[in-house]
C-alpha cells in the first residue's frame, strides 16, 4: 500500500432524531492511498453515505461528528471550520453524488455550475471558467461540448448528466474524489463507460477514489482495496484479491455467495437470513450475531474491535481472536474457517 493521503480513524457521526440518537456511523476507520482506489461496500443504510458526508462535512443540520479524526495530508478536518471547508470541498477532495438530477442546479446551464468552482478556487475569469468547463465537457465524452455547455441539466440525458457530474467534481483537479454510487440507474452500456472514464482520468491525473457502491462486481473491477460496512462499522478491510479468494468475516462470506457466479456450478443463491438491525435497537454484542450462522456466547455478549491479522488485513470478528468460545470449526455459508485458539 502506498503511503495515505487520507486517513478516517475512529469516526462516530450521529443524528438526534426525536427518537433519540443515531449513531449512523461508529467507529469506522481506514486509510486511502495515494494513487489508488478503496471501495466501501454493505447494505443499504450500513453507514456508507453518511461517512462519506462526514469527511466532507455536508451533514444535514440534525447531524455531528461526535469523535474521530479525518486526516487529510495529515491536517484533522473535523477541527476546520466552515470557512476552511468551503476551501476543501470541490478543489482538494470532489464528490460525486449519487443522483445527478437532484444535484443540479435545474435553473442554471450546466456550464455555469462546472464554471463556478473554477472561479471561486482556481480564480478564472467568467471566460476562462467558460471556455475550460467546454473542455472538461469534452475530457469526460460528451458529445458537442461547445453545444451542451449551453444546457440546462433536464435537456440532457441520465448518462450525461452524470457526465456533468464528474466534469464539476474533476473541475479542480481534485487530490481526492469520493463517487458515492455513480453509476446507479444507468443502463449497463453507460456504467461501463462511466467506470472506464474514472479509471482514464485517475491514471491522468493521479487522484484517490473512495468508491461507494453496493455492487461487488464493480469493486472487483475499479478498486484496489475494499472496507466492507455493516449497521455502521466496518468489518473486514482488505485488498481486493484477497476479499474475493478468501473472504474471512462472515458477512463478507455471506455476501459474496449470495451473488450469482460464473465460474461454478450453483443450484441456487444462499441469502444472508434475518434483517440488518435497526439503528434505534442495536444488538448489544456483534452486530451480525443475530443473522451470523456460527455466533457463539461471546459474539451476542460482547462487541469485537477491528484488528489487524497476520496477513495484513482487517477483521472485526471473535472468530478469529483468543477469546473465540465456539467450536473450533465453523461453517460459513458452505465455506469452513479454523477459529483461532
Amino acid at each position: 500500500m502506498s503511503e495515505p493521503i487520507l486517513r478516517v480513524n475512529n469516526l462516530r457521526t450521529s443524528f438526534f432524531t426525536d427518537d433519540g440518537e443515531v449513531k449512523a456511523v461508529d467507529g469506522v476507520t481506514f486509510d486511502v492511498p495515494k494513487g489508488e482506489t478503496i471501495g466501501i461496500v454493505g447494505e443499504s443504510g450500513s453507514g456508507k453515505s453518511i461517512t462519506s458526508l462526514s469527511i466532507l462535512r455536508l451533514l444535514a443540520s440534525n447531524g455531528k461528528i461526535m469523535g474521530g479524526e479525518i486526516l487529510f495530508k495529515g491536517e484533522d478536518l473535523v477541527k476546520k471550520s466552515e470557512k476552511e471547508m468551503r476551501n476543501v470541498r470541490g478543489n482538494a477532495i470532489s464528490m460525486i453524488f449519487q443522483e445527478p438530477m437532484t444535484s443540479l442546479n435545474p435553473v442554471f446551464t450546466v456550464g455555469y455550475q462546472i464554471s463556478e468552482a473554477l472561479i471561486k478556487h482556481k480564480k478564472m475569469s467568467k471566460k476562462q471558467a467558460h471556455a475550460r468547463s467546454i473542455e472538461l465537457l469534452e475530457l469526460v465524452g460528451i458529445p458537442s461540448p461547445e453545444t451542451r455547455v449551453d444546457n440546462y441539466p433536464h435537456e440532457l440525458s441520465g448518462g450525461m448528466r452524470q457526465r456533468v457530474m464528474i466534469a464539476m467534481a474533476l473541475a479542480c483537479d481534485p487530490e481526492v474524489l469520493i463517487a458515492d454510487e455513480p453509476t446507479t440507474a444507468l443502463d449497463v452500456t453507460i456504467q461501463a463507460q462511466i467506470l472506464t472514464l474514472m479509471k482514464q482520468l485517475q491514471e491522468r491525473i493521479g487522484m484517490s477514489i473512495i468508491f461507494i457502491t453496493h455492487d461487488l462486481g464493480v469493486v472487483a473491477e475499479t478498486c484496489d482495496y475494499v472496507a466492507v460496512m455493516y449497521a455502521g462499522q466496518i468489518v473486514e478491510y482488505s485488498d481486493v484479491v484477497s476479499l474475493f479468494k478468501k473472504p474471512s468475516h462472515p458477512y463478507t462470506i455471506g455476501l459474496l455467495n449470495s451473488l450469482p457466479r460464473h465460474d461454478i456450478d450453483q443450484d441456487e443463491l444462499e441469502p444472508i437470513l434475518g434483517n440488518v438491525p435497526s439503528v434505534h435497537d442495536m444488538p448489544t454484542g456483534c452486530r451480525f450475531a443475530p443473522r451470523c450462522p456460527a455466533a457463539s456466547d461471546i459474539c451476542r455478549a460482547k462487541m469485537p474491535e477491528l484488528v489487524k491479522r497476520e496477513n495484513g488485513n482487517d477483521i472485526r470478528c471473535w472468530l478469529y481472536t483468543d477469546e473465540w468460545d465456539g467450536e473450533k470449526e465453523v461453517d460459513l455459508y458452505g465455506q469452513k474457517r479454523i477459529a483461532q485458539s
